[in-house]
């Protein structure tokens, strides 16, 4: 099995299946990007673009789209809301993915629509660490805590 060193931050909301997370900056803002295991399940990412502003996304359904080595594959949002930003620094830079994917490497900020519905489909605290595990797992990879 691989082996994983894993950051998985407080104070964020985890959607484990799509391996996408949600800070809540503002009760109209959350800012939303991919995690660390999920970045490891994807491989390098070459390209990150996030849908226009405007756009009008749906929990589990595309936020953006990155490109791999050999696919482009949909980053599903852990929250509905309304796309108000993208990261412009992806554009010319979308290694901040990779390098810092819970900083500067975030996808999109939305203007949620559902908050405190959704936020019952998504993990945070103690659970998450857990949870993650058995997801890397699934894919014969073993994380351990990122100290």
């Amino acid at each position: 099995m691989d082996r994983f060193l894993a950051d998985f931050p407080a104070g964020l909301l985890y959607h484990v299946e799509h391996q996408v997370w949600a800070r809540v900056e503002a009760p109209d803002v959350v800012t939303v990007g991919i995690t660390a295991l999920g970045i490891k399940l994807s491989g390098e990412i070459y390209m990150c673009r996030a849908r226009p502003l405007g756009t009008v996304v749906e929990q589990g359904r595309s936020i953006g789209v990155v490109e791999l080595a050999k696919s482009i594959v949909s980053v599903k949002a852990p929250l509905s809301g309304t796309v108000i930003e993208a990261n412009p620094v992806l554009a010319q830079r979308p290694e901040r993915v990779h390098e810092d994917p819970y900083g500067e490497g975030w996808i999109a900020r939305l203007r949620p629509s559902a908050l405190e519905a959704e936020r019952a489909a998504l993990l945070q605290g103690e659970a998450v660490f857990a949870a993650m595990a058995e997801h890397a797992r699934l894919h014969r990879i073993q994380i351990e805590h990122h100290a």
